[in-house]
């Protein structure tokens, strides 16, 4: 059997997100409901059908080295499935990284966060039992190192051609295990360059970086920047505060200008902003934010971002509660314009489902931060060949997508378990950025285009 080194043992019952969860943020005596036991069993027979159907039809588009395998074996270890992880060692084994066996180039983000992400975690899983994991992540990372094409170059590129390369956190667990600071030193100069960019709000980068440069979202483009300015200062537990204090002024920033409540329900929600118009629109993705808000509030020991947090994962939810098929839409907005807004407080504008996680797992940071059992959401799950998406969210009939993403078998989409040192009192120094000047905003007041979801 594979065994978990000590750390990790708590980690089946208590943590689908992040090791970063430590210290205050738990409420004190948190104990699992009755029902713990038979969740625990559906969740592990869902991953065990969805991997079963992974294995007998697949589709290998993240260049050919198998992302749902890499991706999912920190899932296998956790959940004590040691046959599929032996198997995945093999596979991980064998790849060869300095090569895509696709005509597809690298995509810096999404390889870093799957492939030497889910290498390094399954490292520290294990107890550091397996040195191959390291290698192979040294492998890609000093392959992908040439999306610095040059040496005074702090933002990489976002593709490259591997047939002729990054992630703070993933990136400098690289560098303490080969002890070469280099790894770090590239991912950090790329994230320091964002953090002292000027963007509309602040805190807030904008997410083009070709004008209209003036747009902010916590959706697609920079929410995982966002995201990850919190874990990397919980995870590294950094002296340096700029990390906590720029996340810090950005939720700030963003309670200031963009917290909306909707005109039915009163549901609070963090709008976008667009070259001075305020879009009063939400996205599934987005719905991150209240579990980072509640993870980052209790981390600074500021109770109205913890409390905010929660109505918005209260809001999220009511996007599935509001739906014919219980699961939320991609996308939604809350202007009143149709009678689904006067029922429910939002009208959806995208009404696709692919298997995000990001509204149960901000129910799941909230139930650990307060211990309320209403936060507690399940989604039932029957006997299948495998989860698809939804065409349809409202509309049974709409039918099924006919693919499953590498994600649905890991606890986050982008955050592998990582062990974090104990943490420290409170993380930043308290002091918010200064906004540089005036802004001026307006409020949409119909339905506005869509925001590319595509990288910073």
């Amino acid at each position: 059997m594979v065994q978990l080194s000590e750390p990790f043992k708590w980690t089946l019952l208590l943590c689908t997100c992040s090791l970063s969860l430590a210290g205050p943020v738990q409420v004190p005596n948190l104990t699992l409901p009755p029902t713990a036991a038979g969740n625990q069993t559906a969740v592990k027979n869902i991953f065990n059908q969805s991997y079963a159907a992974y294995s007998a039809s697949f589709i290998d588009d993240r260049n050919g080295w198998g992302a749902t395998i890499v991706d999912a074996m920190g899932t296998m270890i956790l959940m004590g499935f040691d046959d599929l992880f032996i198997k995945s060692l093999e596979w991980v084994t064998n790849v060869d990284f300095t090569e895509s066996k696709t005509a597809a180039n690298v995509d810096l983000f999404e390889t870093t966060i799957r492939y030497v992400g889910g290498m390094l975690s399954a490292y520290e899983l294990t107890g550091k039992k397996y040195p191959i994991l390291v290698q192979q992540s040294q492998t890609l990372v000093d392959k992908m190192a040439f999306a610095w094409s040059s040496p005074n170059q702090t933002i990489p590129y976002g593709m490259i051609n591997s047939r002729t390369t990054l992630q703070s956190i993933n990136v400098s667990r690289l560098s303490l295990y080969t002890g070469n600071q280099t790894y770090t030193n590239l991912s950090m100069k790329n994230s320091i360059h964002i953090l002292l960019f000027p963007g509309p709000f602040p805190g807030a980068p904008s997410k083009r970086s070709a004008p209209p440069l003036k747009a902010n979202t916590w959706g697609g483009g920079t929410d995982s920047y966002l995201e990850y300015l919190i874990k990397y200062a919980r995870i590294s537990n950094t002296d340096d505060n700029l990390f906590a204090d720029t996340w810090h002024a950005a939720v700030d920033s963003s309670i200031k200008e963009l917290l909306k409540t909707s005109t039915v329900g009163n549901h609070a929600y963090i709008a976008d902003w667009n070259d001075g118009t305020i879009a009063l629109e939400g996205s599934h993705l987005a719905c991150f934010l209240a579990g980072n808000w509640i993870l980052g509030g209790k981390l600074l020991n500021n109770d109205t971002i913890v409390n905010i947090g929660l109505e918005i994962a209260d809001s999220c939810w009511n996007t599935y509660a509001s739906t014919e098929t219980g699961i939320g839409p991609e996308t939604f907005q809350f202007i009143d314009n149709e009678s689904f807004y006067g029922k429910h407080g939002f009208w959806i504008t995208g009404s696709d489902y692919i298997q995000r996680p990001e509204v149960l797992e901000s129910n799941f940071y909230a139930w650990r931060a307060t211990g309320d059992t209403n936060f507690q959401k399940y989604l039932v799950a029957s006997e299948t060949n495998g989860y698809a998406g939804l065409n349809d969210v409202n509309n049974i009939a709409a039918g099924l997508q006919d693919v499953t993403e590498s994600f649905l078998d890991v606890f986050n989409t982008e955050g592998q378990v990582f062990k974090a040192p104990p943490a420290k009192a409170v993380y930043g120094s308290g002091n918010i950025a200064v906004p540089a000047g005036t802004f001026t905003s307006k409020t949409v007041t119909g339905p506005v285009p869509a925001i590319s979801p595509g990288p910073l």
